[in-house]
């Protein structure tokens, strides 16, 4: 399973940004949206993520990695995770589940179901140019909205990422498809700050 490792970096200048740093305000913003107890997250990253939860918040924050080096709380598959039915409010996974072959994604979101009691937040990456308009004009709200232009071409693994939404083959639908065995899918959008992550919020 292709990893980012602590040896290659996820310092700011290689892995953040401005666009990453607004998917992060997403992350936080849909998890804090559940009022949940406790999270499970996949993918230890930067640690940007938790490590504001755990500062700024009272939730039960576990972070699981298949990477040691990263540190974190449990070292363990995403396709075998070694909780509880049940045992976290909720549990995410933001731009993991493209590092491992889609054949393995229900899998891994039925895993993901199982140690949750309730919600399941996922994020993939969706490729494609997007079409971006916004306007703010004084004493008027602001009015934003982004649409994203077809150009399906097939996706080439790339030492990381597997697949990709918006590839040939890959539709959203396909991935709706998968997380509707689950549950029902709550909410679905892709932030205007950064057009290549598509989220998913999955209710048992």
């Amino acid at each position: 399973m292709p990893q980012v490792t602590k040896e290659e970096g996820y310092g700011f200048e290689k892995y953040g940004g401005i666009s990453r740093f607004a998917s992060y305000a997403h992350q936080i913003q849909e998890i804090l949206r559940l009022k949940p107890s406790s999270v499970l997250e996949i993918g230890a990253g930067d640690g940007v993520v938790g490590g504001y939860l755990k500062r700024q918040t009272n939730i039960r924050y576990t972070v699981a990695d298949i990477a040691e080096d990263l540190e974190p709380d449990v070292v363990a598959d995403v396709r075998h995770l070694p909780f509880k039915d049940g045992e976290f409010d909720a549990s995410c996974a933001f731009e993991v589940l493209e590092h491992l072959p889609f054949e393995e994604f229900e899998t891994c979101v039925s895993e993901l179901v199982r140690v949750a009691k309730k919600y399941v937040l996922i994020s993939v990456p969706h490729f494609g140019p997007p079409i971006m308009f916004l306007l703010k004009i004084p004493f008027l709200p602001k009015l934003q909205f982004a649409i994203k232009v077809p150009f399906a071409r097939a996706h080439t693994f790339n030492g990381q990422h597997y697949w990709e939404i918006g590839k040939k083959g890959f539709a959203p639908k396909r991935i709706r498809d998968v997380l509707k065995k689950f549950g029902t899918i709550e909410r679905e959008f892709i932030p205007f700050e950064n057009q290549y992550h598509h989220f998913f919020v999955l209710r048992k």
